[in-house]
């Protein structure tokens, strides 16, 4: 067992405990776990033989919930009203029935638009380009009508969106207004000279999964013509690029801290989000069986929702859970903001190790509030 990092404020002991038996049931789990309670650090651990606590890795969809603290912004801010169709501010995507898709049904994966046939280049993803295949596409579905996960293509609309109503990229504004400001480690879009603390996501492929139809929902959603998301953050053009569905890259603490950076604020600071922004952004939108995946999914504006396949948090929580089980979400009835990144892809969901830490997180702070 290999710990390079360890803090836990008093009254967290079990939270060490179960992260220490998970380091001793398995010689290379390797993990970063960090939790904010109310403004403050409470939990800081870096455990096994692949990551230390300056190691960064991919956290694939966690990118989505980072990506919408900026859709929060400009809400916030008066740029987007969530009951505005997406062609009030995009009129290109008026066509093909979407002329009427509210902000809020397009960010909670109901446009319909899972993909494109023949897929998106991978250096296409974040450019006005991809903006205009996307909103000249015809849905697979009536949008609004039901959900189905938009798992790259929801990046595509957020950040078109922020391009139409704010005048810069997504991820301009996050390093910007977020990043810098607050000193988050996590980024959409490393720099060149912070690759030295980038370590690939270590993930085994089965040789007999079978074929995906690249024409398929599920083929569709994943960008199988073209690439696999797991892969994703494992290429320097992708993380570079800073793809807000899926190219994220950093650490535990950089999620935690940003969740709570945006719900209790951080280092004395008040929140960057009002409650009544969070309230807008955090209410559930949809839930039930997933159109693309048929799994059951909840899912508020952008972020996703607790339900008892995803029990990550309090009905209040919100955030998001990546494909190599990472974590980032908020818990205002707790007062936390959380983060668990492993170095090596692991089951998700709630059995997975990120549930059962945040499940010990909460156990705390609700036995010290």
């Amino acid at each position: 067992m290999q710990t390079s990092q360890c803090y836990v404020a008093p009254g967290y002991e079990n939270v060490l405990e179960l992260f220490e038996s998970f380091l001793v049931e398995d010689p290379d789990y390797s993990a970063q776990l960090a939790a904010y309670h109310h403004g403050k650090q409470v939990v800081g651990l870096t455990g096994g033989p692949d990551m230390d606590e300056r190691t960064i890795t991919g956290a694939y969809s966690c990118s989505k919930g980072v990506a919408a603290m900026v859709v929060a912004l400009l809400v916030q801010d008066g740029l987007i009203d969530l009951d505005a169709t997406v062609a009030h501010y995009w009129p290109e995507f008026a066509v093909h029935g979407k002329d009427r898709l509210l902000v809020r049904e397009a960010l909670s994966h109901q446009a319909g638009l899972p993909g494109v046939e023949g897929g998106f280049a991978l250096d296409e993803f974040t450019t006005p380009g991809a903006a205009a295949r996307l909103a000249s596409a015809r849905p697979a579905w009536q949008p609004g009508r039901q959900f189905g996960y938009h798992a790259l293509t929801i990046g595509i609309l957020m950040e078109e969106l922020c391009r139409r109503t704010a005048g810069e990229s997504l991820q301009d504004m996050y390093h910007r207004r977020i990043r810098t400001a607050l000193d988050i480690d996590f980024f959409l879009g490393l720099p060149e000279e912070l690759e030295p603390r980038y370590r690939d996501v270590l993930y085994t492929t089965d040789p007999q999964q079978p074929w995906l139809d690249p024409l398929s929902l599920d083929g569709l959603n994943s960008n199988a013509a073209v690439s696999t998301i797991m892969e994703l953050p494992n290429i320097r053009a992708v993380r570079g690029a800073g793809m807000s569905a899926a190219g994220g890259v950093g650490s535990a603490e950089g999620l935690a801290r940003l969740y709570a950076a945006a719900t209790t604020g951080i280092d004395g600071a008040k929140a960057f989000l009002s409650p009544a922004t969070v309230e807008l952004m955090s209410q559930e939108q949809v839930w039930g069986l997933d159109r693309s995946s048929g799994l059951d999914n909840a899912f508020a504006v952008v972020f996703m929702k607790p339900h008892p396949s995803r029990n990550f948090g309090s009905h209040r929580a919100f955030g998001h859970e990546g494909a190599n089980a990472a974590l980032g979400f908020a818990d205002p009835a707790y007062g936390l903001g959380f983060g668990y990144i492993p170095r090596r892809a692991e089951e998700g969901r709630t059995p997975g190790k990120a549930h059962q830490l945040a499940a010990a997180v909460r156990r705390s702070a609700a036995a010290l509030s």
